[in-house]
């Protein structure tokens, strides 16, 4: 009998990855030590060779338990048992703990440490009553219909996270702690799951045991209920999208002042036009899309509020959970906060296909081209670099165009103000050649038979 439930539970497990996770994918396991995360790695361990997945792990050192050093040796005896590679990150939890508290700041940078590592999909282990507790908790923090729909088995992989995948997401923890047992698995125990001080930990030991007595299968009813809100929120999704006709690449900035992929913005018209309810939901899902967290329905209020009501010359800057929403000729930005910058920052270019640009939090991407961009021969003349604004700069845009100062330049090409003081400027020596993004200086243009250079 045994055997015949080891053998079901995987098989249902391998039923419900197999269309999900191509053969030969890369999985990337989330391995705290814990009882649930070694459960998913045996598991998979053990389907892995039917499907030809190829099998890691990564365990997040945390520090915050006296005993975190000793989960870290636990989980690199146990991969190196069963031969999967394991990387260890060590991260500091302290800068984060003030503004987040300790789950969101711990969870946040396990976030950052999944996102740095390579593979196809990132497995993790959150079960039923992981779900169930989820959904209580959303419903308690008054969440709206996204936030109420919990976690998806298969999270889509986005610019800054990789796909995750979460084969347990319907089986009871019990059921898991049954097939722990079974193959005489053994993990360790996180004392902070008994401080009560921490809601999951409240609900899980108090008011869910009440809750059973009376709803038993309240897990697989609030799962029910994580469902049928995402499908809501899928609709909403789609009200959105038709709401917002289309959400068009700016063409300010190459590939943006808050990340990767061009800034992309929502006309302020799109909003102006709709019922309150519906310019919140489109609003909401303008910063889904661009990565933002969801902000509070004070926090969407206020936006809203400025958006609309603010001065048509006033600079409006709302912000929230670190990122920033913005307003300029009609048209709203969302991105992550720029931070302080060094206005003397100067960085020398040779040759490398990307640069780090700190003042608008983006990487420079330098292309090889034919026949457009900056003339590669001319930059090879004198050393290139790129700098930030001083004042008083001009630039000749085209050969038949007059020289024009880059105050004017910037102007005429809407560059939002928030980018005009951190727009890198290349440099050959000491002449201005670009001004990336916006313009090329005319007579450092290349030529339809000459090899140029594309920076964006």
């Amino acid at each position: 009998m045994a055997s015949s439930r080891k053998s079901n539970l995987a098989d249902s497990v391998a039923a419900r990855l197999a269309p999900l996770l191509p053969a030969h994918s890369s999985i990337l396991i989330g391995l705290s030590g814990g009882m649930d995360s070694v459960m998913l790695l045996h598991l998979l361990h053990e389907l892995a060779p039917r499907f030809q997945w190829k099998l890691s792990a990564l365990h997040v050192h945390h520090g915050i338990s006296p005993n975190a050093d000793a989960w870290a040796d636990f989980c690199a005896g146990l991969c190196a048992r069963l031969n999967i590679p394991l990387h260890t990150e060590h991260v500091n939890i302290a800068p984060l703990r003030d503004e987040h508290g300790i789950e969101a700041a711990a969870r946040k940078l396990r976030h950052a440490a999944f996102a740095k590592q390579a593979c196809d999909f990132v497995a993790l282990a959150h079960h039923a009553d992981d779900q169930a507790e989820t959904v209580l908790l959303q419903l308690l923090r008054g969440a709206g219909i996204k936030g109420a729909a919990a976690m998806p088995v298969l999270k889509p992989a986005t610019a800054q996270t990789h796909a995750t995948v979460r084969p347990l997401l319907d089986i009871r923890r019990a059921k898991l702690l049954a097939y722990a047992q079974q193959h005489a698995l053994q993990w360790v125990e996180d004392e902070s799951n008994a401080d009560d001080h921490y809601p999951r930990n409240f609900l899980r030991q108090n008011l869910l045991p009440l809750l059973e007595q009376k709803f038993p299968s309240y897990r697989e009813t609030l799962t029910r209920a994580a469902q049928n809100f995402a499908e809501a929120s899928e609709l909403l999704d789609e009200l959105a999208q038709q709401d917002g006709a289309v959400l068009l690449p700016s063409p300010v900035g190459g590939r943006g002042a808050g990340g990767e992929g061009f800034e992309h913005h929502l006309e302020l018209s799109h909003l102006r036009h709709l019922s309150l309810p519906r310019a919140k939901n489109l609003l909401r899902y303008f910063l889904h899309t661009q990565g933002a967290p969801m902000p509070q329905t004070v926090q969407l209020d206020q936006m809203l509020h400025q958006l609309f009501d603010a001065r048509e010359d006033a600079a409006v800057c709302v912000v929230f959970g670190g990122w920033q929403v913005r307003r300029y000729q009609d048209k709203v930005y969302a991105f992550p906060a720029l931070g302080a910058f060094d206005p003397h920052f100067v960085l020398a270019w040779n040759g490398e296909a990307e640069l780090a640009w700190p003042a608008l939090n983006k990487r420079l991407v330098f292309t090889p081209t034919q026949g457009q961009g900056i003339s590669l021969q001319k930059l090879q003349q004198t050393p290139v670099t790129l700098r930030l604004r001083n004042g008083g700069e001009t630039l000749r845009p085209h050969p038949k165009a007059a020289t024009r100062s880059l105050k004017n330049l910037l102007q005429q090409h809407l560059i939002p103000p928030w980018q005009r003081e951190r727009l890198p400027l290349l440099y050959c020596g000491d002449e201005l050649v670009s001004v990336v993004g916006v313009a090329i200086a005319a007579e450092f243009q290349a030529t339809d038979s000459e090899a140029g250079i594309v920076v964006a």
